[in-house]
Order: C-alpha cells, then structure tokens, then sequence
C-alpha cells in the first residue's frame, strides 16, 4: 500500500476519534475515490497515482467554487473551499512562479530550445520535472514567455 494512502486512512481515524465530520467526510470522499481507480485499474495505485487522483478532486472543487460564486451561491462555495483545503493537505506543495521559472530556464539550457517550434519539446521535460506541483497553465505561459 502506498504510503499516501495510509496517512489517509490514519488521518480518517483521527478525524473519527475527534468528531471533525466535515473533513472525515472529505478523506471518505478521497479515499472511496482512490478505491474506486484502484478497482478500475485491478491493481494498487503507486503514490504519483493517487496524487492524480486527489488533483482531479482538487481541480473539481475549484471548478465548483467557480459556479457556485457565479451563481452568487457564497455559502456552497464555501463548503467547496473548505473541502478543497483538506484535499490540498495530501498533495505536495505547489512550486513558486520563481522555481518553476528557474526550471524552465535549466529545462531550456539542457535541450537546446531556441525558439517556439522547441516548445512541446521543453513543455515535456518541465512537466515530468514539475509532476503534481505546477499547473500546466502556469508552466506553458512561462515556456512561452522564455521562448520568444
């Protein structure tokens, strides 16, 4: 079992003996997620796969606090938030727009890219170096930054 996985489940215990119920219901949520993948995949996920899977929640909830506060739903939004704050206690932290720029600049460096034609090539490397801890968005405009 990957070690992420059991710090779920202990801190599922935790929140259990506690009596917190909204992040008990959280690392529930999280944890019949990963079973679920598991179940479709027949086989235990590695950690980098459940870390996937606990982004997808992430990026769900971030979607949702999005179209609650466009419907002017404050009080759902921040149900989503709070949620969203316990999924982000299982992920690694996300880089800095400076770290992930000096990654960029080394990625650059080491393949040679000299111009935007180079771009999937450098976007490749970074994103295997950044893996679970840079948003694609973010790294992409920094590549293209770099590149023109």
């Amino acid at each position: 079992m990957g070690q992420l996985l059991k710090k779920l489940q202990d801190e599922m215990k935790t929140a259990m003996k506690s009596g917190d119920k909204e992040r008990l219901s959280v690392i529930r949520m999280l944890i019949s997620e990963i079973k679920k993948v598991q179940i479709d995949k027949k086989k235990e996920l590695s950690d980098d796969e459940i870390i996937q899977v606990l982004q997808r929640y992430a990026k769900q909830r971030k979607e949702s606090i999005k179209q609650y506060r466009e419907a002017g739903r404050e009080d759902l939004a921040q149900k989503e938030e709070a949620e969203l704050k316990v999924v982000q206690e299982f992920l690694p932290q996300p880089l800095s727009e400076e770290e992930i720029e000096k990654i960029v600049e080394q990625t650059i460096a080491e393949t040679g890219a000299s111009s935007m034609k180079d771009m999937g090539r450098v976007m490749k490397s970074v994103m295997e170096k950044v893996k679970g801890r840079a948003d694609g968005s973010i790294v992409s405009s920094i590549v293209k930054k770099k590149l023109s």
